[in-house]
């Protein structure tokens, strides 16, 4: 296992990006947690404006991303991955917004932050919130550089914390904590955003861990409308935060057909039962708009379908994924990639086998490849490919490498065909 190595570049960029975020603001847009010693407890109610406050969650694939618009002002939550940064650029454009009053990242996994250097790169960005916890890869690294180059003002959010979008609009910041997570998942920067009386949480890809803190932190977390923490996995959603949510309406951001297999069915049970769920994969870009009592909900495939008081009219939050006949893409992928124990796994969901002579496994940065030889892999088998010494079989191989190659601290494994085409990359 390869070392955590945060190079000094990096390192300084982060420190110099902090301390611009603490010394060179003109105004104090995030209240420091000492503002505020003890969690809310009962449910909030802010004085509305007369505006509407309307939450996009942005159809992004297997990603996150949600912007928030109240009287001119706008905010965007994560951007997708690096292929959705043009997407979500255009959605704002289409919006007619030029500059973004805050731009929020709720962790440096590229299903959240691959977007984001489009987004720097095309709009006027007034404040920068980061969770605060760097991370070794390509893409955050170069976030962080952008930032610095445009001098955005920078920010680490923290429990406690009231963002200041708009005085009608109340947003805390209910992770992380002030001791970081050893997952980067968990040290989500995870916000309830309150209107009058209907409410937001937006849980970023924060897990079980996470849940658990914020309800013994004392956070009242009870919300009209749940953005379901990384994508309806079974890492999270817990029974007794669902229960302590109750949410009316639960949104789960996912792509189709993902090699995730998300939303998981027990955590899609679970919400079902709670809640209306809606879901990105089937019903596209939805749009919740309220002024503060009443709210409605827009989908981008079947129109205007709900509202607070109204009847739930969607389509049933289920499907079936249909599968390209012969296509390796649609049935083969990395599965599993285990950093400590120094095996990656490819699984062939398919109804045929697949031969993987000639594809390739690379991690970060390509600085070590694995050729597959004469290996087919069949269907509904999985193969797992260690670093190490040892006997080649149907089901495990092996690199035959003397040192370990995976970065404990975060590293991505890629999966490519002999042509060269990426198939499967899976970041852990």
């Amino acid at each position: 296992m390869k070392p955590f190595q945060l190079t000094a570049a990096i390192f300084c960029l982060t420190l110099i990006l902090i301390a611009t975020g603490c010394t060179d603001q003109k105004e104090t847009p995030i209240e420091t947690a000492s503002e505020q010693t003890t969690p809310t407890t009962t449910q909030d109610t802010v004085t509305i404006s007369g505006q509407n406050l309307t939450v996009h969650f942005l159809d992004v694939g297997q990603g996150d991303s949600m912007l928030l618009e109240i009287d001119g002002k706008s905010m965007l939550v994560d951007a997708g991955e690096s292929d959705q940064g043009k997407v979500v650029t255009a959605y704002l454009q289409d919006q007619g917004i030029s500059t973004l009053d805050y731009v929020v990242a709720t962790h440096p996994h590229s299903d959240h932050i691959g977007g984001m250097n489009e987004i720097l790169n095309n709009f006027q960005v007034e404040h920068f919130v980061d969770s605060g916890y760097p991370h070794t890869s390509k893409t955050y690294e170069n976030m962080l550089k952008t930032i610095d180059q445009k001098n955005i003002p920078f920010q680490v959010a923290q429990a406690g914390q009231k963002i200041e979008f708009d005085p009608a609009v109340d947003i805390e910041v209910l992770n992380p904590a002030k001791t970081y997570s050893e997952d980067l998942n968990e040290n989500s920067v995870v916000l309830k955003v309150t209107y009058g009386t209907t409410s937001f949480l937006l849980m970023g890809d924060a897990g079980l861990e996470t849940e658990e803190h914020i309800m013994k932190a004392g956070y009242n977390v009870d919300s009209d409308i749940l953005k379901v923490g990384h994508h309806a996995s079974r890492s999270g959603s817990g029974a007794s935060f669902i229960s302590a949510v109750s949410p009316e309406v639960s949104v789960i951001e996912v792509g189709a057909g993902n090699d995730y297999e998300h939303p998981h069915a027990e955590i899609l049970e679970r919400l079902q039962k709670a809640s209306k769920v809606y879901r990105t994969d089937l019903d596209g870009t939805i749009t919740v708009t309220t002024d503060g009592s009443t709210y409605t909900i827009t989908t981008e495939k079947t129109g205007t379908i709900s509202s607070r008081n109204g009847a739930y009219t969607s389509t049933d939050s289920t499907s079936e994924e249909s599968e390209t006949p012969g296509s390796a893409k649609s049935t083969v992928y990395v599965s599993d990639l285990n950093l400590q124990d120094e095996w990656v796994r490819i699984s062939n969901t398919g109804s045929s086998p697949v031969s993987l002579n000639g594809w390739k496994i690379e991690d970060e940065g390509s600085k070590h490849i694995y050729t597959f030889q004469s290996y087919t892999l069949n269907a509904g088998t999985t193969v797992i490919i260690f670093t190490g010494k040892g006997t080649n079989s149907a089901t495990e191989l092996y690199w035959q490498l003397n040192d370990p190659i995976w970065n404990n601290n975060g590293d991505t494994a890629y999966l490519y065909d002999n042509s060269g085409k990426l198939i499967s990359k899976l970041e852990s």
